[in-house]
């Protein structure tokens, strides 16, 4: 089957963030791709690999990167598929020039952003953008919406030591 979703990250050193992401994926059973091109080292295999992901059955788009996050934006720059970036944590202003750098797109290239490291709330995005014309991915959403509910539900049972609000307060 072919993948739905595509994740592409400036370097190697990213793989731990985008496989906080990938878990997600695989657990909706979404078929997915993971990339590494660069936007300041490979911009040619970057502009390749955007401009052919909707051939390959490609739907959405996840761009992971850091410092100055550039991928997000060349990525957008060449295709008109969703693009997600995803801003990873580090460097002089500990990931916050990438958030921005992803936020402050200019007009007419949009890509979405998540929070630093994001990478789970980019391929739940993703996997969202995807069900708009799949029913069943609609429901496996649904059901993990409900499954990460009860986590909650039942967290409250943590609060043996505190006065807890009654349960016909939720």
């Amino acid at each position: 089957m072919a993948p739905k979703i595509g994740i592409i990250m400036g370097s190697a050193s990213d793989i731990s963030v985008v496989e906080k992401g990938t878990p997600v994926l695989e657990e909706l059973g979404i078929e997915f791709e993971v990339a590494i091109a660069s936007a300041h080292r490979t911009p040619t295999d970057v502009e390749n690999y955007a401009k052919g992901a909707r051939k390959r059955g490609i739907k959405a788009l996840v761009a992971v990167a850091g410092l100055s996050a550039a991928l997000p934006g060349v990525v957008a720059a060449a295709t008109t598929l969703p693009v997600i970036g995803v801003p990873v944590k580090g460097g002089a202003m500990d990931g916050l020039d990438a958030l921005l750098s992803i936020a402050q797109m200019p007009p007419g290239v949009p890509a979405a952003s998540v929070g630093l490291n994001g990478a789970k709330n980019a391929c739940l995005l993703a996997a969202r953008i995807v069900a708009a014309t799949d029913d069943e991915l609609t429901a496996k959403l649904e059901a993990y919406a409900e499954k990460e509910a009860s986590k909650v539900r039942e967290s409250r049972k943590k609060l043996e030591n505190l006065p807890a609000a009654p349960a016909d307060a939720y």
